[in-house]
């Protein structure tokens, strides 16, 4: 399934910047940034709940913000891409 994450993360405190960072690093665990506080994640529901549960521990719901999309199994008929970056395939083949 894909799911598409945003956040908003305030970052005019220490504490901010280092829950943006958190944020920002679980996120590139398990997905490709697609914006700057936006993801693509490319899993299965059970790991995507560990994401979920791990995100929202790290943001402050009094000061922080975080969406999810979910785009499911078809989600490449949901998604256009214009503009300068390039768009990926998740599913693709991986070279390393």
């Amino acid at each position: 399934m894909m799911v598409l994450i945003s956040y908003d993360v305030s970052t005019v405190s220490p504490e901010g910047k280092k829950r943006l960072r958190k944020a920002a690093k679980e996120c590139q665990n398990y997905g490709q940034r697609v914006q700057n506080s936006v993801f693509e994640i490319d899993t299965d529901y059970g790991t995507f709940l560990k994401v979920k549960d791990k995100l929202l521990k790290i943001i402050d719901e009094k000061y922080d913000s975080i969406r999810f999309y979910y785009l499911g199994n078809n989600w490449k008929r949901r998604v256009e891409h214009y503009g300068t970056k390039e768009t990926y395939d998740p599913e693709g083949v991986i070279i390393i």
